[in-house]
């Protein structure tokens, strides 16, 4: 029996992934859960033989959870499942410890062979993104000023540059409004850019967002 452990702080999204798989795949057992705290205490305490992780629940950020999931499980697949674009976050969820990188757009599509992707040891990546990701390793002996920024801080910056007001981020990284705003005054800083249009202006020109 296959055991899939879904974590998403969506319980409408969790039923999709769940009936996807339970379609998908013969004898499965599904598993949910909806924030960082709740996942790791399952993975304590049960057998899984794969997660299905999102980036931003509450309780941490994907990349913290992934990180630690993997110093306490380093042989557990980890599949990131995101409503995040590619180019976005999957370099650095990789860089993390992922075995697979998959949008929640995509996922109707290609999760259930992602699943098995990373069961047979491999790692999934959509053609696309398998480009994206060979050219940003080749590029990457040369430092940029993002790659600075910490996890938090990286996905602080995406979400600006994507658009989103101080209140729409706070509520969706689940953190308070000055606490995104401390963290917008050390991504400035630490880029040397002025404001907000700037950032935007970098993060568009590097592909960071579309």
């Amino acid at each position: 029996m296959l055991r899939i452990l879904i974590a998403d702080d969506f319980p409408l999204f969790r039923r999709g992934v769940k009936e996807l798989l339970t379609d998908g795949l013969e004898s499965v057992t599904v598993g949910e859960c909806g924030n960082s705290h709740d996942l790791l205490e399952l993975v304590r305490r049960n057998k899984w033989d794969v997660v299905i992780l999102d980036i931003t629940m509450p309780g941490s950020n994907g990349t913290e959870t992934l990180k630690q999931l993997k110093a306490e499980y380093p042989k557990l697949p980890v599949l990131v499942l995101s409503m995040h674009p590619e180019d976005q976050y999957a370099v650095r969820m990789f860089k993390a410890g992922a075995d697979g990188y998959l949008t929640k757009a995509s996922a109707p599509d290609e999760l259930v062979e992602a699943i098995k992707k990373v069961l047979g040891g491999g790692q999934y990546v959509s053609s696309t993104l398998g480009e994206k990701l060979a050219l940003t390793f080749k590029a990457s002996t040369g430092s940029v000023p993002h790659e600075h920024l910490s996890d938090r801080e990286y996905e602080v910056m995406c979400l600006i540059a994507s658009g989103k007001t101080v209140s729409e981020i706070a509520e969706t990284m689940h953190l308070g409004v000055t606490t995104i705003s401390t963290y917008r005054a050390r991504i400035l800083e630490k880029m040397n850019l002025k404001n907000n249009a700037e950032l935007t202006r970098y993060a568009l020109k590097r592909g960071l967002v579309s």
